[in-house]
């Protein structure tokens, strides 16, 4: 209880920037936890659809390869279907190569979308906290030029303590925004690394598995 006081104290003593600064706080954390739960499904669901591609893809089954891959929403499934579906037009490597490239730089987008904000919500919750402190130490200064003399030391540690809040708040609210952004970012970089090994897993399996070799084909 003495904790939850403590806080409610600091926030009200902080002036009127706190509130700004819990918004962006709010916003940030908001952010955080969609782009967590989305980025964890992408992951988890590119592993099943890619573990229900394997089986038929050894098999060369192209047909049953392309239903699962067209009947499935993780990107995975779009990107080996981008690749079977350009080897029906062409067998040059290079072809699928980059049929599943461009799926790989379409899941791309989706995978960051919002991440970036989040260095942004804590740079502001930064300059916000300064801002306020700023203000404060001016609006300090001002009340404390008209004081008397005996209380003007005590008058302005005590608005000058009162006015750091806002930079203290401030760095509170940043700092797990980073966090979560270096977090989001390493996931990210994960799945999509993920998804290149995937488009090279294809090459090597039809490679391999391929019986007519030509110079410039995929066997």
């Amino acid at each position: 209880m003495d904790i939850f006081e403590t806080i409610i104290r600091f926030f009200q003593t902080g002036g009127a920037f706190m509130y700004p600064i819990a918004v962006v706080l709010a916003c940030g954390l908001a952010i955080a936890i969609e782009r967590y739960i989305y980025l964890s499904a992408a992951k988890a669901s590119n592993r099943k659809a890619f573990d229900q591609l394997l089986p038929p893809l050894k098999k060369r089954d192209f047909p049953s390869v392309l239903k699962l891959a067209n009947g499935s929403g993780a990107p995975v499934g779009r990107i080996v279907g981008a690749g079977i579906s350009r080897m029906g037009q062409s067998r040059r490597r290079d072809d699928i190569e980059n049929a599943m490239e461009e799926g790989v730089m379409e899941a791309l987008p989706r995978l960051e979308k919002r991440t970036p904000y989040l260095a942004t919500l804590a740079n502001i919750a930064t300059l916000l906290g300064l801002l306020g402190t700023i203000i404060g130490l001016i609006a300090a200064f001002t009340a404390v030029a008209n004081a008397d003399p005996t209380e003007k030391a005590a008058l302005l540690s005590q608005s000058i303590s009162v006015a750091m809040n806002t930079t203290a708040f401030g760095l509170i609210s940043a700092i797990p925004l980073l966090l979560f952004h270096a977090l989001l970012q390493t996931k990210t970089i994960e799945i999509v690394d993920s998804l290149e090994m995937v488009g090279v897993k294809v090459i090597n399996i039809l490679a391999e598995s391929s019986s007519s070799a030509k110079p410039n084909e995929i066997a």
